[in-house]
């Protein structure tokens, strides 16, 4: 058991070294990953990594779900809706149909219903591995919209799918009218488990009194509580984190009350997330032999094996390219008669969208997920061969299209240039003279006689007035303190009503204000 636990802790380490070395040669992060988990899993002697199926998604999808959630913007993601909504559930299911039809077509002894279990599993795109690769380029804000989006609806449509698929395997027989009854349920009654459980979270904070450790529990706990509870009533439980999650980000300012909180809570989700997407992709690498003793058992020979994965990698690229720009043209008709995000799509940008299908965490947990013995005692039917397929769906979309995505947009020449938002520096500009105006107008309206009894007052004005960067403002009397900190939630209130009302300001300078808010409210607090 020790000797376990110092391979564990091994492991743990070797995800910290690999993600330093990633850094180093500016390479994501995954790729790195599941090369090193590849290699550690030929040495002799070492001990298997294995984790219950039915733990798999619970153990992994609802923090990353919840995390993803939080980070995105509401308020982009619903300029960029419809195209989302086309890739995160059309497309989807136009991927898991090509898969199903191609398996069942060229794979011996694969049925229909196991094509679609194959397709629900690999027809998602992975948002961490493309987030890591992004990291260190520069694309268009409405490409990164879109991809982060999708990632978090693509999820639930394609498991969906799966759930689906995996009942006509077990029984043999698919009843549309039932499935059509149980799709709307796990939809819509997951959407609603999951708002509602976030309210029942939001409440909790408010009426009950919490400090810093509590609320940061509390967010660990949420995601883990939406999706158990969504699954436990046959909803879908991804659905339910990635709606309580949105819920949730538009109000973190009532979840995390405090600057303290805020910024400790960011720092322990930052190292959650940290930790459990090494792991989930070291994992991805360690499964390989074990995988490999279930082809032979199954009599599958190696080289048709991955002739098979290449096969599904194949279709999932083409259906990516024709889905992408497919998209193009939907939006070239529709703009004729309805508002449309980008009026001017061009053809660069579906040929980045199209070559960013990484397929990662979901996909490897949906395999990983499939039982060893169905309900009848039977066992589950090429299991292998399907996480064989979705081993080298993964490690070739990472390897292939991982690292060559970098190289495909600096040939498209893509600019950073964010449609429809002012510039950083205009930006900048405008949100700070506002922070200004605010807080000024503030103490004017609330303490115009104490500017006259307080030097420190004047100092406030002046800082703001003038950008005064003096020091003396750390020798504030606590009262002023107080006071000054009452004019920093004033600016924190005017940016989130900025961000709501002014469309043409990116969410993502809003939030950089508002940490910074809190950082100076921690800094004088210390």
């Amino acid at each position: 058991m020790v000797e376990n636990f110092i391979y564990y802790l091994g492991l743990v380490l070797v995800i910290i070294g690999s993600i330093m070395l990633a850094n180093r040669l500016k390479v994501a992060y995954p790729i790195i990953l599941v090369i090193a988990g590849l290699l550690i899993s030929f040495i002799p002697g070492l001990p298997a990594v294995k984790i219950d199926p039915e733990l798999i998604f619970i153990i992994f999808l609802p923090p990353l779900l919840y995390e993803a959630a939080f980070a995105v913007s509401w308020k982009e993601m619903w300029k960029l809706r419809r195209i989302i909504t086309s890739f995160a559930f059309i497309v989807v299911f136009l991927t898991a149909i090509s898969v199903a039809f191609i398996a069942n077509s060229f794979i011996p002894g694969f049925s229909l219903a196991l094509g679609f279990v194959l397709g629900g599993i690999v027809s998602p795109p992975d948002a961490v591995s493309a987030g890591a690769i992004l990291k260190f380029v520069k694309v268009p804000k409405n490409v990164s919209t879109v991809l982060e989006g999708e990632s978090l609806f693509n999820d639930a449509s394609s498991l969906i799918i799966f759930r689906f698929a995996m009942v006509a395997v077990a029984t043999g027989q698919f009843i549309w009218q039932d499935a059509a009854l149980s799709f709307g349920w796990m939809v819509f009654g997951g959407l609603g488990i999951g708002i509602v459980l976030a309210f029942i979270f939001l409440k909790i904070e408010k009426i009950f009194p919490t400090d810093v450790n509590m609320d940061a529990i509390l967010s660990l706990v949420a995601p883990y509580v939406m999706y158990i509870a969504a699954e436990e009533v046959h909803a879908s439980g991804v659905l339910a984190v990635v709606s309580g999650g949105l819920f949730l980000s538009i109000r973190r300012h009532e979840i995390f009350r405090t600057s303290e909180s805020r910024l400790r809570g960011s720092n322990v989700w930052e190292s959650f997330v940290f930790l459990i997407n090494g792991i989930v992709f070291l994992l991805i690498g360690l499964d390989l032999p074990e995988i490999l003793v279930g082809l032979n058992k199954e009599g599958i020979s190696l080289s048709d094996a991955i002739g098979y994965g290449l096969l599904v990698t194949g279709v999932l690229i083409v259906v990516r390219f024709l889905a992408s720009f497919g998209a193009v043209f939907v939006t070239l008709i529709m703009r004729n008669f309805i508002d449309v995000a980008d009026r001017d799509p061009g053809m660069k940008a579906p040929i980045l969208m199209s070559w960013t299908g990484m397929r990662g965490v979901v996909s490897l947990a949906a395999a990983l997920s499939i039982p060893i013995m169905m309900e009848n005692g039977q066992p589950f039917p090429h299991r292998d061969l399907i996480l064989f397929i979705t081993f080298v769906v993964i490690l070739v979309t990472l390897i292939l299209q991982g690292l060559t995505l970098p190289t495909l947009i600096q040939k498209l020449n893509l600019s950073d240039n964010k449609e429809g938002y002012l510039s950083e520096e205009a930006s900048e500009k405008f949100l700070r003279k506002g922070m200004r105006r605010i807080a000024i107008n503030y103490l004017n309206e609330n303490y115009r006689e104490r500017r006259k009894e307080n030097e420190y007052f004047n100092k406030i004005m002046d800082r703001w007035e003038q950008e005064d960067k003096d020091d003396s403002i750390h020798k504030m009397s606590e009262e002023a303190k107080g006071i000054y900190f009452e004019a920093l939630e004033q600016q924190r209130i005017w940016l989130r009503e900025e961000n709501r009302r002014n469309l043409n300001i990116d969410e993502e300078y809003i939030r950089h204000y508002l940490t910074r808010l809190d950082l100076e409210e921690e800094r004088l607090r210390m």
